[in-house]
C-alpha cells in the first residue's frame, strides 16, 4: 500500500488522484466510476462494473 497523499479540491469540486494510487486500486485513466458517501468524511469510488455486479448479487437491480 502506498503512503497516504493529501489532495485538494478545486473550486469546481474536482480532485486529482495520482496515477500510482489509481494503479494500486486497479483503476485506469478513463474508467467509469461510481461515487458515494460512506459518511464521516469518506467518499468511496468504485469501478462501475464492480458496483453494478455487487448490486445484482444482492438483488438490488
Amino acid at each position: 500500500m502506498q503512503e497516504p497523499a493529501e489532495i485538494g479540491i478545486d473550486e469546481q469540486g474536482r480532485v486529482q488522484l495520482s496515477l500510482g494510487l489509481l494503479a494500486e486500486a486497479g483503476i485506469t485513466p478513463g474508467a467509469e466510476l461510481v461515487a458515494f458517501s460512506d459518511g464521516d468524511g469518506r467518499i468511496v469510488l468504485r469501478r462501475h462494473e464492480d458496483a453494478v455486479r455487487d448490486l445484482l448479487e444482492r438483488g438490488h437491480l
